[in-house]
């Protein structure tokens, strides 16, 4: 049986002013008509169902998860009292998942991804799940396509001796976010993939490698599933905010001897800023990303959304410009990755207001 967990967490701060604190990025209708959370779980449904979905959000963000997911089991929303990072969030995860079927394999997903066309995905998600039942921990690596220095890298080896429906590779290391001269080595190299966030694990191959690197983490789950589950909100309370915080890249990942990888041939991209959504599209013909009541007079490759009142923009090059009823963001796309630092100084000043 295949379970999928998404991580829901996350505060989506590079996506101010339409990403605000109690509506993140992964609320928000970015790509199309839908949340960028509800594609996710269409996209994993025909393998799990309802039943077997679990989605794990701050306590602050359940309402706008059941806003989104309104058929989630209420038992399968699993609220973190603070966040943690993403080892201990899926470490909450599959111990949920767990007591459902302590012999199952389980995928994991953020919930911010764009991944197309959605019927290869579901079908490299299966030779994942087949691959991971040898006791292997499975990842997903997608081929670079530039010389990327936001993502981190994942460096494949040989073939792993696997029958899967698709190709699994060895991982001889994973490789935090490059400068640009590295990145463009791993570019030339072609052994090396960007690191999709995704893994795919059986129930004991994740406790295993948690009780050798993460011991408090493994312990966290095992005192949990003793725990009747009417009882696992105050256990969870007490006990999370002590946990480690750290992702599982860098707990579990870089050091276990584990990991396979599959490349991922779909298009793929984590949304990680305004200059993605040129690539994701629909645009214009010069290049433009527009969304709402916009008028654009010789713009060329230009992210432009406005929720309200009419957006002119004239003679605008690779530029941002959003639009909402209480603030307006404008810069250059090559510094969209910074559009958090303006959430840090809004903070600082004590403007809650607009967070």
């Amino acid at each position: 049986m295949i379970q999928a967990l998404i991580l829901a967490g996350g505060s989506g701060t590079r996506f101010w002013p339409l990403s605000r604190r109690r509506r993140a990025k992964q609320f928000l209708a970015i790509t199309g008509a839908e949340p960028l959370l509800r594609l996710t779980a269409r996209r994993v449904l025909p393998l799990c169902g309802w039943d077997g979905l679990w989605v794990v959000a701050g306590a602050d963000q359940a309402a706008r998860v059941r806003e989104a997911l309104p058929e989630l089991p209420r038992g399968n929303l699993l609220a973190e009292p603070c966040a943690r990072n993403t080892a201990p969030a899926i470490a909450l995860g599959a111990a949920a998942a767990g007591r459902r079927d302590p012999d199952g394999i389980l995928a994991v997903l953020p919930s911010d991804h764009v991944l197309r066309p959605v019927g290869r995905f579901r079908a490299l998600l299966r030779a994942a799940a087949g691959a991971a039942r040898d006791g292997g921990i499975v990842t997903f690596g997608i081929r670079p396509t530039r010389p990327e220095t936001g993502y981190g890298y994942i460096q494949a080896g040989a073939p792993a001796r696997i029958r899967a429906r698709a190709p699994v590779l060895r991982v001889r290391r994973f490789v935090e976010k490059p400068d640009r001269v590295r990145a463009q080595r791993y570019l030339r190299r072609g052994d090396f993939f960007w690191n999709s966030g995704m893994f795919v694990f059986g129930q004991a191959a994740f406790r295993r490698e948690l009780a050798r690197h993460l011991p408090a983490l493994a312990d966290f789950i095992s005192r949990l599933e003793r725990r009747p589950r009417r009882q696992w909100t105050a256990d969870i309370a007490r006990a999370y905010p002590g946990l480690p915080s750290v992702s599982i890249d860098y707990g579990v990942m870089e050091k276990s001897s584990s990991i396979r990888v599959i490349p991922c041939d779909c298009a793929w991209s984590d949304v990680g800023s305004y200059s993605a959504l040129t690539e994701l599209g629909p645009t214009d013909e010069r290049g433009n990303w527009i969304r709402g009541d916009v008028l654009a007079l010789d713009c060329r490759g230009c992210v432009l959304r406005s929720q309200g009142r009419l957006l002119a923009c004239l003679g605008l090059d690779d530029v941002v410009a959003v639009e909402t009823p209480d603030a307006v963001l404008v810069c250059p796309r090559e510094r969209a990755q910074e559009v958090g630092r303006v959430v840090q100084e809004l903070a600082r000043a004590g403007r809650r207001r607009e967070l």
